[in-house]
């Protein structure tokens, strides 16, 4: 089993103690939360002012979220925050069904104890963030997402499902207010997810999984009113 941290796959979190790191982190939460917005442009300057830190931390990490596609470099002008478009939108889901269907049916290939209670702990942990209105409920839910597909024996490939992750979660909080579930029960959907996983049904877990994402994606289409707009993940 090899867990990952639910707030990336990539990089080592905060508490290495490394200014790069708490700068890529802090950076990475402004963008795809929205408190960066697209195609904006990120002067040096004012970020080390804004995160107290270095200049080069700042460019680093800056340099870091290039390879996540959330910051784009801009030829001797520096770096700004990547755009978002309906294109991108429909690439980002077309990925993230294809890789993640692909590293739970690894999970579950090698499906052990210890990984079901992995499971069944991030399902709990995030049920229980959602319901005291935890500020930090992404990060459970995107633990939740991961855990699903950490029994995988792909490293690179829960890498890249990391980073779809984050570039799909931007689009939902661009959406902000607007997404209204109506009479959908997310946490439902979740529930069956787990159902499916804890009984080893990889057909069913696949299913419930990818129509999670789509069904997420018809809100979040409409609430960008585009009616072209393509479905994205959750």
């Amino acid at each position: 089993m090899h867990a990952q941290d639910p707030l990336s796959a990539s990089v080592p979190s905060p508490s290495d103690g490394s200014a790069t790191q708490r700068a890529y982190h802090t950076l990475r939460k402004m963008i795809v939360t929205g408190a960066l917005q697209p195609g904006e442009k990120l002067k040096i300057d004012g970020l080390r002012k804004r995160l107290d830190t270095g200049a080069s931390p700042i460019r680093e990490a800056l340099s870091l979220l290039t390879s996540d596609y959330l910051v784009e470099r801009i030829d001797q002008r520096g770096f700004r925050t990547a755009d978002v478009s309906a294109e991108n939108f429909d690439e980002i889901l077309t990925l993230r069904c294809t890789l993640e269907d692909l590293a739970l049916r690894e999970s579950l290939a090698e499906a052990s104890e210890a990984w079901e209670e992995e499971v069944v702990l991030a399902h709990h942990r995030m049920k229980r963030a959602k319901a005291a209105q935890d500020p930090d409920y992404e990060s459970f839910h995107k633990g939740f997402h991961m855990a699903l597909l950490s029994n995988a024996r792909s490293p690179i490939l829960l890498k890249f499902c990391s980073q779809l992750y984050d570039l799909n979660i931007r689009y939902r909080y661009l959406a902000g207010s607007a997404l209204s579930y109506g009479r959908r029960d997310v946490g439902d959907e979740h529930a069956g997810i787990l159902a499916a996983v804890v009984a080893r049904d990889v057909e069913a877990a696949s299913t419930r999984l990818l129509d999670h994402y789509r069904n997420t994606g018809a809100f979040l289409a409409e609430s960008l009113g585009d009616s072209a707009a393509p479905k994205v993940a959750e």
